[in-house]
């Protein structure tokens, strides 16, 4: 498989990240991308930025090194009803919105309430993506959440970086994730979750657990940037309004 969209990537905004825009943007014209997400974290993380940061990505140019830039985010589910930290006001001008839970940002709770929170995150018209879904920390139903992923339109990440730095014990949640996605047709987005440059594009632990599911290659949205696009273009994105290429029948 050859992949050209990463949707998830944090720069030194994020706090705990240690690359810029455009070294995530040269790096990832080097490794063959089309298209990357510049997604830091919401303020509720502990050393995010403030939503003046999150705000004026409207600055960053939509092409750098080649490669186009998606602004974004990756908001932080604060409570069980699935409310974020970043406001809708600010959610509404970007390109690309992920959503997931963080330790830091609320207390893992039951698999009713987890599930719950995640459920009602994804009722948000803004969100695109849920993020490390797999992470052990958060029990989930992951039926549930695959079903009103469906229901909503919206992608299941398999996060990458969960099977190499963080998030310990997610392979086999994932694994499960993964196989209920392809028996119910939701569509997967993998996210490098990329912290520093070097890591952009990278996929291989995600790509492991597809090849041993036989996963079907039209169901992983990073294949194509246009696919991605029009994923996007689909969820009612501004920007890619006018560039909307019908999809083949």
């Amino acid at each position: 498989m050859k992949f050209f969209v990463d949707t998830h990537c944090h720069t030194v905004a994020s706090g705990h990240a240690y690359s810029t825009v455009m070294e995530i943007a040269r790096e990832a014209n080097n490794k063959g991308l089309k298209l990357v997400g510049i997604t830091d974290h919401g303020p509720n993380m502990p050393g995010g930025p403030h939503l003046f940061h999150i705000g004026n990505q409207k600055v960053i140019p939509e092409k750098i090194y080649g490669v186009e830039i998606l602004k974004g985010v990756e908001a932080n589910i604060i409570d069980y009803d699935g409310n974020l930290d970043v406001p809708e006001k600010y959610l509404s001008g970007l390109d690309l919105v992920l959503a997931g839970l963080h330790e830091p940002c609320i207390e893992p709770g039951n698999v009713e309430q987890n599930t719950n929170a995640i459920i009602k995150a994804m009722e948000n018209k803004y969100v695109d993506i849920i993020v490390h879904p797999g992470n052990p920390a958060f029990p989930l139903d992951y039926e549930k959440v695959v079903l009103k992923a469906r229901e909503t339109g919206k992608l299941i990440e398999i996060n990458n970086s969960s099977f190499l730095k963080s998030r310990k014990g997610s392979r086999d949640n994932c694994i499960k994730i993964a196989k209920l996605c392809k028996e119910y047709g939701v569509k997967i987005a993998i996210g490098s979750d990329s912290h520093i440059a070097f890591d952009v594009g990278r996929f291989e632990k995600a790509v492991e657990i597809f090849e041993m599911i036989d996963m079907p290659e039209e169901l992983i949205i990073n294949i194509s940037a246009e696919k991605f696009k029009n994923f996007l273009k689909a969820r009612g994105k501004k920007r890619f309004m006018e560039s909307y290429i019908k999809p083949e029948m």
